[in-house]
């Protein structure tokens, strides 16, 4: 998949602090010259705000927020679990779904008290992320899902956010019990870094 060439040796900031992420993107463009940086690298930045009605929004709205300030390319994302049968709940509200405050584990006992009654197909759910590039002229994005259930009970010790309540059924595993190289090969994330990278070859 080709890149245009004045991408392949830019200096790009992933918006987020998460090293995996950040490995994960890193990944996916290896065979760039890209020199990749981090909100690590700017402790003192001022955060964006992720007020969007839409996993798009939010990510537009953070990689135009941080190319304001720095003035480098940008690429941000922003992730959630959806349940149809929630309305599709949390959706954009995923990180903070028992509250502003909440830690993983209020958002997943929320969540399965909201889900008690519901049975079956009911309980299906999907990962969503959404990654966008943006230079000041160029708006590139991808979009990536993966589709689930979430089950009753808490299985896993890896992962974080709704990973332990995540079964991915191909593998007969929450995503809290797989690997994390086994759950970055189907990740929602993984795919929305591959959907950028071929909107990137469309753009050539």
């Amino acid at each position: 998949m080709q890149i245009p060439a004045h991408i392949l040796k830019r200096k790009i900031l992933i918006a987020s602090t998460n090293s995996h992420k950040v490995e994960e993107i890193e990944q996916i463009f290896s065979d760039t010259e890209c020199n990749f940086l981090s909100l690590k690298d700017y402790p003192d930045i001022a955060e964006a705000v992720e007020d969007g009605e839409t996993f798009y929004a939010n990510a537009l709205k953070k990689a135009e927020h941080y190319f304001r300030l720095l003035d480098i390319p940008v690429i941000a994302d922003d992730s959630g679990l959806v349940v149809p049968a929630l309305n599709g709940e949390p959706g954009v509200y995923s990180a903070r779904y028992a509250g502003t405050d909440a830690t993983y584990a209020d958002n997943n006992t929320y969540l399965l008290t909201r889900m008690s009654a519901l049975k079956g197909t009911a309980r299906a759910a999907y990962f969503i992320s959404v990654v966008v590039y943006y230079d000041g002229d160029d708006v590139v994005a991808g979009e990536g899902r993966v589709d689930g259930e979430i089950i009753t009970q808490l299985r896993g010790k890896d992962g974080f956010g709704y990973d332990p309540l995540f079964l991915y059924q191909p593998a007969g595993k929450t995503f809290a019990e797989m690997g994390a190289k086994e759950k970055n090969r189907v990740s929602h994330r993984f795919r929305a870094l591959q959907a950028l990278r071929e909107e990137f070859g469309r753009k050539q």
